[in-house]
Protein backbone atom coordinates (compact mmCIF):
# COMPACT_ATOMS: atom_id res chain seq x y z
CA UNK A 1 0.00 0.00 0.00
CA UNK A 2 1.81 2.93 -1.51
CA UNK A 3 1.08 6.39 0.10
CA UNK A 4 2.60 9.29 -2.39
CA UNK A 5 4.18 12.52 -0.49
CA UNK A 6 4.50 15.65 -2.56
CA UNK A 7 5.71 18.36 -0.05
CA UNK A 8 9.07 21.22 -0.09
CA UNK A 9 11.71 19.38 0.37
CA UNK A 10 14.15 21.28 2.30
CA UNK A 11 12.45 24.62 2.93
CA UNK A 12 11.84 25.07 6.50
CA UNK A 13 9.62 28.13 6.34
CA UNK A 14 6.58 25.69 5.41
CA UNK A 15 5.84 24.07 8.41
CA UNK A 16 4.78 20.59 6.41
CA UNK A 17 8.65 20.89 4.33
CA UNK A 18 9.72 17.28 4.70
CA UNK A 19 12.44 17.43 7.41
CA UNK A 20 9.49 18.47 9.69
CA UNK A 21 7.02 15.91 8.42
CA UNK A 22 9.43 13.19 7.41
CA UNK A 23 9.97 12.07 10.38
CA UNK A 24 6.32 11.25 11.48
CA UNK A 25 5.35 9.75 8.19
CA UNK A 26 8.70 7.10 8.77
CA UNK A 27 7.09 6.45 12.49
CA UNK A 28 3.23 6.13 11.03
CA UNK A 29 4.33 3.59 8.33
CA UNK A 30 6.69 1.52 10.86
CA UNK A 31 3.54 2.18 13.50
CA UNK A 32 1.25 0.61 11.09
CA UNK A 33 3.02 -2.26 9.92
CA UNK A 34 3.80 -3.36 13.08
CA UNK A 35 0.42 -3.94 13.85
CA UNK A 36 -0.66 -6.93 11.63
CA UNK A 37 -4.40 -6.37 12.47
CA UNK A 38 -4.86 -3.11 10.94
CA UNK A 39 -4.04 -3.36 7.11
CA UNK A 40 -4.08 -7.39 7.29
CA UNK A 41 -1.90 -8.41 4.15
CA UNK A 42 -0.84 -5.11 3.37
CA UNK A 43 2.64 -3.14 4.07
CA UNK A 44 2.34 0.51 3.87
CA UNK A 45 5.62 2.16 2.42
CA UNK A 46 5.87 6.07 0.97
CA UNK A 47 7.40 7.48 -1.71
CA UNK A 48 8.48 11.26 -1.81
CA UNK A 49 8.05 13.92 -4.50
CA UNK A 50 9.47 17.31 -4.18
CA UNK A 51 6.66 20.44 -5.00
CA UNK A 52 9.79 22.82 -4.63
CA UNK A 53 11.25 25.02 -7.97
CA UNK A 54 14.54 25.52 -8.04
CA UNK A 55 14.26 28.72 -6.12
CA UNK A 56 13.48 26.88 -3.09
CA UNK A 57 9.53 27.61 -3.10
CA UNK A 58 6.17 25.95 -3.24
CA UNK A 59 5.64 25.28 -7.42
CA UNK A 60 2.41 25.30 -8.70
CA UNK A 61 3.93 23.46 -11.85
CA UNK A 62 6.70 21.30 -10.07
CA UNK A 63 3.98 19.61 -7.40
CA UNK A 64 1.82 18.73 -10.39
CA UNK A 65 4.12 17.29 -12.39
CA UNK A 66 5.83 15.32 -9.62
CA UNK A 67 2.44 13.69 -8.73
CA UNK A 68 1.41 12.47 -12.12
CA UNK A 69 5.17 10.71 -12.40
CA UNK A 70 4.35 9.38 -8.87
CA UNK A 71 1.15 8.07 -9.79
CA UNK A 72 2.41 6.45 -13.14
CA UNK A 73 5.51 5.14 -11.41
CA UNK A 74 3.59 3.61 -8.00
CA UNK A 75 0.17 4.21 -8.30
CA UNK A 76 -0.35 5.14 -4.93
CA UNK A 77 -3.42 4.46 -2.96
CA UNK A 78 -3.31 8.31 -1.15
CA UNK A 79 -1.59 11.43 -1.04
CA UNK A 80 -0.01 13.43 1.34
CA UNK A 81 0.54 17.24 0.75
CA UNK A 82 0.99 19.36 -1.06
CA UNK A 83 0.32 22.02 1.80
CA UNK A 84 1.04 25.33 -0.24
CA UNK A 85 -2.22 26.55 -1.56
CA UNK A 86 -1.22 27.00 -5.53
CA UNK A 87 0.56 23.62 -5.59
CA UNK A 88 -2.25 21.63 -3.87
CA UNK A 89 -5.17 23.02 -6.02
CA UNK A 90 -3.94 21.18 -8.84
CA UNK A 91 -2.77 18.13 -7.39
CA UNK A 92 -6.14 17.81 -5.43
CA UNK A 93 -8.02 18.41 -8.70
CA UNK A 94 -5.92 15.54 -10.44
CA UNK A 95 -6.47 12.79 -7.34
CA UNK A 96 -9.73 14.07 -7.49
CA UNK A 97 -9.85 12.65 -11.28
CA UNK A 98 -7.81 9.33 -10.12
CA UNK A 99 -10.40 8.80 -7.00
CA UNK A 100 -7.77 9.20 -4.73
CA UNK A 101 -8.07 10.82 -1.55
CA UNK A 102 -5.44 13.86 -0.71
CA UNK A 103 -4.69 14.72 2.68
CA UNK A 104 -3.18 17.98 3.75
CA UNK A 105 -2.02 20.41 6.80
CA UNK A 106 -2.17 22.99 4.24
CA UNK A 107 -4.47 24.61 1.14
CA UNK A 108 -6.58 26.75 3.68
CA UNK A 109 -7.92 29.14 1.13
CA UNK A 110 -11.85 29.21 0.88
CA UNK A 111 -12.09 27.34 -2.27
CA UNK A 112 -10.95 23.99 -0.94
CA UNK A 113 -14.12 23.96 1.23
CA UNK A 114 -16.25 23.31 -2.20
CA UNK A 115 -16.64 19.14 -1.91
CA UNK A 116 -19.30 19.41 -4.57
CA UNK A 117 -16.84 18.67 -7.33
CA UNK A 118 -13.09 18.67 -7.64
CA UNK A 119 -11.74 18.87 -3.94
CA UNK A 120 -14.45 16.14 -2.81
CA UNK A 121 -11.48 14.32 -1.69
CA UNK A 122 -9.35 16.53 -0.07
CA UNK A 123 -8.75 16.48 3.71
CA UNK A 124 -7.53 19.37 5.26
CA UNK A 125 -5.67 18.48 8.87
CA UNK A 126 -5.19 21.57 9.54
CA UNK A 127 -7.07 24.94 9.94
CA UNK A 128 -9.08 26.52 7.44
CA UNK A 129 -10.02 30.37 6.49
CA UNK A 130 -13.37 29.25 6.26
CA UNK A 131 -13.36 29.01 9.92
CA UNK A 132 -11.39 32.72 10.81
CA UNK A 133 -14.09 33.92 8.87
CA UNK A 134 -16.83 32.23 10.67
CA UNK A 135 -14.85 34.08 13.65
CA UNK A 136 -15.38 37.21 11.85
CA UNK A 137 -19.05 36.46 11.77
CA UNK A 138 -19.26 35.59 15.44
CA UNK A 139 -17.34 38.03 16.71
CA UNK A 140 -19.99 40.66 14.54
CA UNK A 141 -22.77 39.41 15.92
CA UNK A 142 -21.23 39.41 19.87
CA UNK A 143 -20.47 43.34 19.53
CA UNK A 144 -23.20 44.22 17.32
CA UNK A 145 -21.35 45.38 14.51
CA UNK A 146 -23.75 45.52 11.83
CA UNK A 147 -23.20 48.10 9.18
CA UNK A 148 -20.01 47.64 7.87
CA UNK A 149 -16.38 46.29 7.52
CA UNK A 150 -13.42 46.83 6.35
CA UNK A 151 -10.89 44.68 5.35
CA UNK A 152 -6.90 46.00 4.80
CA UNK A 153 -4.09 43.26 4.23
CA UNK A 154 -1.13 43.11 2.45
CA UNK A 155 -0.74 41.10 -0.84
CA UNK A 156 2.33 40.63 -3.16
CA UNK A 157 1.01 38.92 -6.07
CA UNK A 158 3.82 36.57 -5.96
CA UNK A 159 4.41 33.08 -3.77
CA UNK A 160 1.56 32.03 -2.00
CA UNK A 161 -0.30 35.58 -1.03
CA UNK A 162 -1.41 34.02 2.86
CA UNK A 163 -2.61 37.39 3.55
CA UNK A 164 -5.02 36.79 0.28
CA UNK A 165 -6.48 33.80 1.37
CA UNK A 166 -6.90 34.87 5.02
CA UNK A 167 -8.51 38.17 4.25
CA UNK A 168 -10.76 35.28 1.49
CA UNK A 169 -12.10 33.86 4.33
CA UNK A 170 -13.47 36.76 6.40
CA UNK A 171 -14.65 38.11 2.88
CA UNK A 172 -16.52 35.70 2.00
CA UNK A 173 -18.49 34.96 5.21
CA UNK A 174 -18.67 38.15 6.28
CA UNK A 175 -21.78 39.20 4.04
CA UNK A 176 -24.04 36.02 6.04
CA UNK A 177 -24.84 38.53 7.89
CA UNK A 178 -28.02 40.98 7.16
CA UNK A 179 -27.03 43.86 5.99
CA UNK A 180 -23.25 43.90 6.09
CA UNK A 181 -21.57 45.56 3.78
CA UNK A 182 -17.77 44.28 3.27
CA UNK A 183 -14.89 46.22 1.47
CA UNK A 184 -11.58 45.67 1.46
CA UNK A 185 -8.65 47.67 0.60
CA UNK A 186 -4.70 46.04 -0.34
CA UNK A 187 -1.51 47.54 0.33
CA UNK A 188 1.87 46.90 -0.94
CA UNK A 189 5.10 47.41 -0.59
CA UNK A 190 6.44 50.82 -1.27
CA UNK A 191 2.14 51.39 -1.39
CA UNK A 192 0.64 54.96 -0.56
CA UNK A 193 0.20 54.47 3.37
CA UNK A 194 -1.55 58.29 3.13
CA UNK A 195 -4.32 56.66 0.63
CA UNK A 196 -4.26 53.31 2.76
CA UNK A 197 -5.71 55.83 5.62
CA UNK A 198 -7.49 58.25 3.70
CA UNK A 199 -9.84 54.67 2.65
CA UNK A 200 -10.03 53.51 6.27
CA UNK A 201 -11.40 57.06 7.23
CA UNK A 202 -13.55 56.82 4.16
CA UNK A 203 -15.15 53.34 4.56
CA UNK A 204 -14.39 52.06 7.78
CA UNK A 205 -17.29 54.13 9.20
Amino acid sequence: LTLAVVLPRRNLTYPWAWPRVGPAVSLAAAAVNARRDLLPGFTVRWVFGDSEDRHGVCSEMAAPLVAVDLWLAHRPAAFLGPGCVYSAAPVARFTGHWQLPLVTAGAEAHGFDDKSEEFGLTTRAGPSHRKLGELGVQLHRRFNWTRRALLVYWDEPAGDRPYYFAAEGLYVQLPTLRNLTVMDVVFRGGGNFSFIIQEIKAKGR
